[in-house]
Parts: C-alpha cells; structure tokens; sequence
C-alpha cells in the first residue's frame, strides 16, 4: 500500500498529514487489534492498550491470529457451499488473508462490502477500491442493521434476495447487554435469504486469562464483554449451526489435527457459523 493511504503509526502520528474523523488521542478497536497482530496503522494510544493486553496474556498475539485464521477457514467454507456475496461487519483495517482475498480466490466474481465505524478503515479501502471493483468499504455503525443494509454501497453490490456470507468476527463482544446484541444479529439475519451463513467469533468467558482480559478492555477500550458459550450459542437462533457448532477457534474445522490445546493461545475466544435453512 502507498504511503498515500497509509495512515500514521505510534511516533509517525505528529507529523502526518489530518485524517479526518480520526482523533490519535482517542483508542479504537480496529486500530488496537492491528497492533495486537503486530501491524503498523495505529497509534500509541493503541499501542499502550495492546501492549497491557500482551502483558496480562502474553500470547495475545497468537490468539489474534487464530481469529484471522478462523475467519480464512469461514470464508473458505462457505465459498465451497456456492457463497459469492459477503458482508463482512466489523471488518477493521486490512491485514493478511482478507475476506475478499480469500473468496476470490475460490471465485473471481465474488463481491464483498466491509463495513467499520473507524474511518480510517475507508482510508485503506479507497486504496482497495482502485484495484478491486467488486469489494466496497463502508464507514458506518454496524448497531444500525437497517442503516447498514439500505446503503448504497451494499444495496450496489450485494444482492439480498440471494444467498449471503455474513461476518461478525470479534464484534459482538465490543456491543454491551444494553445493545442488545442478539437482537442485532436477528436483524441482519432476517434480512438475509435462506441458504446464507452467519459466522460469529467471540471473547470467551471460560478462562482465567479472558475475564482479566475484559476487566482491561472495559476499563481501557470501554468495550469488551466475555460471554459464555450458552450465549454466544443463542446468537445462531434461527440457524442451523455446522458442524462442530460453537468452539473454541483452533477446534472449528482446522486444516491439521487439533492434539493439544493447550499449546494455542486463542482459548479466549470461541466462534462458529450458522446457516439460514430453506424456507
């Protein structure tokens, strides 16, 4: 990407040109998981939450990456079941092995709409835009499902009356209680035709290690529930879920054998896809 549409990082932040809408004194959730992975488009007021975070889970890093690897294996899958169309909700700055990437790579034809509230993901995406017509970037509050899908941007490219892949990889967790974060999903999902998926990942509850992570997203980020496995489950109502359900990442359909689990750091979060049945 060219240094036009790179935005600032850490120290580099004083002397870059003004993004517009973009406050460096302020967090944000894209930017933060960007430095957790180890990128360079943040800032150091990101930094100094990732790195609180690396320090209370020193392998936070590699939990980070299995959800990217997680979301690749989603994609993938759905792209075999004759998915061509995906709104990936949440989608934060691009990094390696991205929505788009990796269904075009199953079918050049396949359209993808990314939609963050952070605006300097559109910035990468204007980058994106030059090169790839059949992928948008929308900036816009995912909490609005019929906001989202009544823009122009997704009405364009994504046809509703047929079969969509929908993301929500590592958003649900940043929407309290009172967002009602089930009821969002049944929005986006009622919206959606039969034979579309639903795929979810989500901060886990069941370790040590994750609900000190919540006690620091909280009180840092201001976002960053940990749920059990029971709700996160109830987020696929109306869905036949695939197999092997709701999991924690390494285990949901893996390209080698899971052997032991302890050796992965991505135990904080669980994630599965759902499929929308038949009318």
């Amino acid at each position: 990407m060219s240094d036009e549409w790179r935005v600032p990082s850490n120290d580099e932040a004083d002397d870059w040109p003004e993004t517009p809408g973009v406050d460096v004194g302020v967090p944000s959730v894209a930017r933060v998981y960007d430095a957790v992975l180890g990128g360079k488009d943040h800032f150091a007021v990101d930094r100094a939450i990732a790195d609180k975070a690396m320090a209370a889970m020193p392998n936070a890093r590699v939990g980070a990456g299995l959800n990217r690897a997680i979301l690749e294996r989603g994609v993938r899958y759905m792209a075999e079941c004759g998915i061509d169309q995906f709104l990936d909700l949440g989608s934060g700055l691009p990094t390696v092995r991205n929505t788009h990437e990796v269904a075009q790579e199953h079918n050049p034809e396949a359209r993808v709409v990314y939609v963050d509230n952070d605006p300097i993901v559109l910035a990468h995406g204007r980058a994106l835009l030059a090169e790839n017509d059949r992928t948008r970037v929308v900036t816009a509050d995912v909490r609005d499902a019929r906001g989202v899908l009544s823009r122009p941007e997704v009405v364009e490219l994504l046809d509703l009356k047929r079969p969509v892949g929908l993301l929500l990889v590592a958003v649900l967790h940043h929407l309290a209680d009172e967002d009602d974060p089930a009821g969002l999903v049944r929005a986006y999902r009622t919206a959606l035709a039969p034979g579309s998926f639903v795929f979810i990942t989500h901060f886990s509850d069941a370790t040590p290690e994750g609900r000190e992570l919540e006690r620091l997203f909280l009180s840092t980020l201001g976002s960053g529930r940990f749920r059990s496995r029971e709700t996160v489950e109830s987020f696929f109502e109306g869905t036949e879920l695939v197999d092997p359900g709701v999991v924690f990442l390494p285990r949901w359909r893996p390209d080698a054998p899971v052997t032991d689990d302890s050796a992965y750091a991505g135990l904080t979060m669980i994630g599965g896809l759902g499929r929308v049945p038949d009318a």
